[in-house]
This record gives structure tokens, C-alpha cells and sequence, in this order.
């Protein structure tokens, strides 16, 4: 039998598993407030050695590269690497203070219609 059979924390197909906050060192938060459906964009600027990326930032640049079909949300990023979201966040933030990725906000509630609006469109709609 497998040495690491009796051990809770292992999968059997996959072996020992790597707990999130082992691929980020340590930390659980990122610095910025990234929303889930914030669109993830490349910038212009090049990775350098000096700036120590993991293989899951180089991941996420591959992600969101300008040859891309379209640009990934932060929830899309995530599941394609099958990463939890703090996990991403965290990543996402590190590339931001790099000024290799840009965010793009979703719009705000405030540019949103108004339920009344809403309500007079529904209306006319149901008048048809």
C-alpha cells in the first residue's frame, strides 16, 4: 500500500495535495479589492527575472494575453486554473504591482437604470 494512503490530506490519485496559501507564501489576501467579474488585461510591459513570478503568474499573463479570443473575467481566471479565488487574488495583485496586468471595473450600480425605468420599460413591453 501507498505510504501516504493513511494520511487525510492526501488524494489518492493526485497524491499529497498542496494547501492554497503554500502557492501564494503564506498569504491569504491580496492587497487590492478585485471584484469576481472584474475583465483581467495585459499591459504592455514585459516580466523580468527580478520579479520573481511563480509559474501561476506567468499562467495568468498566458490567460490574459491580447491574442486571446477575449479578455477573462477575475471568476474565469480562476477556474481555469483551477485555483481557488483568494489563491487568484492574490496572484492578481502582485501582477498589478508589477504593471504587468490591468483590471477593468464592471460598471457601478450608480450608471445601472432605475427601478422606475425599469418598471415603465417592463410595462410598455407587457402593453404589446
Amino acid at each position: 500500500m501507498d505510504e501516504w494512503a493513511d494520511l487525510e490530506w492526501v488524494d489518492e490519485d493526485a497524491g499529497p495535495i498542496v494547501r492554497p496559501y503554500a502557492l501564494t507564501g503564506g498569504r491569504t489576501r491580496g492587497d487590492e479589492d478585485i471584484d469576481l467579474v472584474s475583465l483581467v488585461e495585459n499591459t504592455e510591459f514585459q516580466a523580468s527575472l527580478k520579479m520573481d513570478l511563480s509559474p501561476e503568474h506567468l499562467m495568468i499573463r498566458r490567460l490574459c494575453s491580447r491574442e486571446a479570443s477575449a479578455l477573462c473575467s477575475v471568476a474565469e481566471v480562476a477556474a481555469d486554473l483551477d485555483l481557488p479565488v483568494d489563491v487568484v487574488r492574490v496572484f492578481l495583485g502582485d501582477l498589478i504591482r508589477h504593471g504587468l496586468i490591468r483590471l477593468r471595473k464592471p460598471a457601478s450600480a450608480s450608471r445601472l437604470p432605475d427601478a422606475r425605468l425599469l418598471k415603465e420599460v417592463i410595462d410598455g413591453l407587457s402593453a404589446l
